[in-house]
């Protein structure tokens, strides 16, 4: 298998590894080497408990692996002063992972935050 493959499956075992349950350090630590993503992946679980993750495309060149997704999750928890609304939420964002020895060590991430507004009934 060539390592464009074998990055693409990677990130999608990781989505599939820490979808759908309470996101753990100790799992996280398994797929990453970038604290940044992983505070941020602890931070939205405060949120939204146990979202989920999915990959709609992901494509790879060289060492990098970039993916148009969905989050999926229920607003349970304090987000930039919005108190929880307890709506369901679905929006879409593009993450890129740089990928080294199968690990990730760097992100670069953008969110349709003005969709999730939208759907939390914030204007």
């Amino acid at each position: 298998m060539d390592t464009l493959t074998k990055n693409k499956e990677f990130v999608l075992d990781y989505f599939e590894a820490i979808s759908g349950k309470k996101k753990e350090a100790k799992e996280i630590d398994k797929y990453m080497d970038d604290d940044e993503l992983k505070e941020h992946i602890l931070f939205f679980d405060t949120i939204f408990p146990k979202y989920e993750l999915y990959a709609d495309e992901i494509t790879a060149e060289n060492n990098r692996v970039i993916v148009l997704g969905r989050l999926k999750g229920r607003h349970e928890g304090e987000m930039n002063g919005i108190p929880p609304t307890y709506k369901n939420v679905d929006f879409k964002f593009s993450i890129g992972y740089t990928i080294d020895k199968g690990i990730i060590v760097d992100h670069w991430m953008i969110a349709d935050q003005a969709g999730l507004m939208e759907q939390l009934g914030v204007k």
